[in-house]
């Protein structure tokens, strides 16, 4: 008897990294299921980062979403407790092999809503025969950094959510997480001085860097011949594969400052499950399928992904066609800093970027910055109070 065909909608990120991995896992998942069909659409990055899930959940199957928004599906209920759906030992695969924080960070209040199908932080990058040309090394410290920024030779994303997650990543490596226990931690003199630092970095870059975001970085880093060196970024495998872009980039840890290695703040995807779904059965097979440590070495990273499971970043194959990218920033995964994932996190992310940026661009009075950001915490607090 003939099966009924099955139509599921994903919804992922526009570029090859977020949106033919998953085609390409959905085609194979047809192939071996012939009566189900998944359509994946695709939306720009900074819509990945802040379009709220709400108006997705009951339009679209499956979710790649940023983990932030952990807080906000264990309130609402929007996305699928994957811990009551899900067998007990493949999440507990799962969670040995997670990248870093990327398996737990979907977790929140006991309520898992994603599998972590990528792992992402900033990272350094940079086109070795650029930095040949100009008879530098690799930059190792801080001061390192600075004085091939004053050579014209630098770039960074400067958009206001890559300027944020850049403040929380020199305050952590500095001593002090912007957040602890989900409240906000930033002593003024710290938050004074991290600002002075980036916007001392920014000062030696194109201004043409507020309106980018890591891929114009990338783009801009592999396809041009006066940018040498990104010292953050979250990392995109697909610029140190072959063939991918213009020029390879090659991969690396960040600098040191007063001897510790920058901390960077975890980014990456999970794949969650609208509550709205109605084939909840095959979505879930689905969602295994494509976190599974075979598909993440094989199907998903050989169509661009980036792997969640750790098994990927460790694999001699997976390391040899993309020039060692996982296992020279791996050690960045391990040790970056895990944002908030209260219910209004998300009102603060998506603001407090803006006066950051604003003070690397025009300078100013750097306290305004940080009594905006306070006044902006206290705000996303009360979102669900």
């Amino acid at each position: 008897m003939t099966q009924e065909t099955i139509t599921l909608n994903g919804i992922t990120w526009n570029h090859t990294r977020g949106y033919v991995s998953v085609v390409a896992t959905a085609q194979r998942f047809h192939e071996l299921h012939p009566h189900v069909e998944i359509n994946w659409h695709k939306r720009t990055l900074q819509e990945f980062a802040d379009f709220p899930i709400q108006k997705l959940v009951d339009k679209y199957d499956l979710l790649v979403i940023d983990h932030p928004w952990a807080g906000y599906a264990a309130n609402s209920g929007t996305l699928l407790p994957l811990q009551d759906h899900l067998p007990a030992d493949f999440l507990a695969d799962q969670a040995a092999n997670s990248v870093g924080q990327s398996h737990p960070s979907y977790g929140f209040d006991g309520n898992h809503c994603a599998l972590a199908i990528d792992a992402a932080t900033p990272v350094a990058s940079y086109r070795p025969d650029l930095l040949e040309k100009l008879g530098v090394g690799l930059p190792q410290t801080w001061d390192d950094l600075l004085a091939l920024a004053r050579k014209g030779a630098v770039a960074m994303p400067g958009i206001p959510i890559d300027t944020l997650m850049n403040f929380y990543m020199l305050c952590s490596t500095q001593g002090q997480d912007p957040f602890v226990d989900d409240e906000w931690a930033v002593p003024e003199a710290l938050g004074v001085q991290v600002l002075e630092q980036l916007r001392e970095l920014a000062s030696l870059c194109n201004a043409e860097i507020f309106n980018w975001n890591p891929i114009s970085v990338y783009e801009a880093l592999s396809r041009r011949d006066d940018l040498a060196y990104c010292p953050f970024a979250y990392g995109y495998s697909n610029y140190s594969r072959k063939g991918y872009s213009d020029n390879l980039l090659l991969f690396a840890d960040m600098v040191a400052i007063d001897g510790n290695r920058c901390r960077s703040t975890l980014g990456g995807t999970g794949l969650a499950i609208s509550t709205s779904c109605s084939h909840l059965d095959i979505t879930t097979k689905y969602a295994t399928f494509t976190a599974n440590p075979q598909t993440q070495q094989t199907i998903f990273f050989d169509s661009g992904g980036q792997p969640g499971h750790r098994s990927a970043w460790e694999s001699e194959e997976v390391n040899d066609r993309c020039h060692n990218y996982f296992h020279n920033t791996l050690p960045a995964l391990d040790r970056a800093y895990l944002r908030p994932r209260y219910a209004g996190y998300l009102h603060f992310q998506d603001h407090a970027g803006d006066p950051v940026r604003d003070y690397l661009m025009h300078g100013r009075n750097p306290r305004e910055v940080l009594a905006k950001m306070t006044e902006l915490y206290h705000e996303s607090k009360e979102q669900f109070a």
